[in-house]
């Protein structure tokens, strides 16, 4: 299979990759330069420079799902470019699944409600993703019937 890369998306389930993965390597790289922001932003409060438990692995597991979201952004970006449907629709599921795990990870009390957002990110883009390949699958079947 070959792939050919435009300069922007070509579809609407494109964009709604691009528009993902830009917010994910975004997002990735401020937890890069700046955790302590990062974690404000996802309701987990800051610990000062120096006053961190010994062992406290906090900023190495930042810094690693930091460092994984600039690469899926980054992924995500290039396959929207690639106009890679079945990558598109592979993401869906596991989208809404990490949906699920993070929203449960709140209802259970690991992890404060300001993460909640972190699930409704997924799983919106999930369904913004899943509604664009509908409609354009709708799209591509009513062009069939006409011809």
């Amino acid at each position: 299979m070959r792939l050919r890369m435009s300069s922007r998306p070509r579809s609407l389930s494109g964009w709604t990759m691009a528009v993902f993965g830009l917010l994910a390597t975004v997002l990735g790289a401020v937890g890069l330069v700046a955790p302590d922001l990062l974690l404000v932003a996802m309701g987990f409060a800051p610990i000062p420079d120096g006053a961190r438990a010994e062992g406290d692995h906090t900023l190495v597991f930042l810094t690693a799902s930091s460092m994984a979201a600039v690469n899926m952004g980054a992924y995500y970006m290039l396959a929207a470019l690639a106009d890679w449907r079945a990558f598109f629709r592979w993401t869906v599921p596991f989208r809404l699944l990490t949906c699920t795990v993070f929203t449960a990870a709140v209802a259970a009390g690991r992890a404060p409600a300001g993460f909640l957002g972190v699930g409704l990110w997924e799983g919106v883009g999930a369904a913004a993703t899943w509604a664009a390949l509908r409609y354009e699958r709708r799209g591509a079947a009513e062009d069939r019937a006409a011809d």
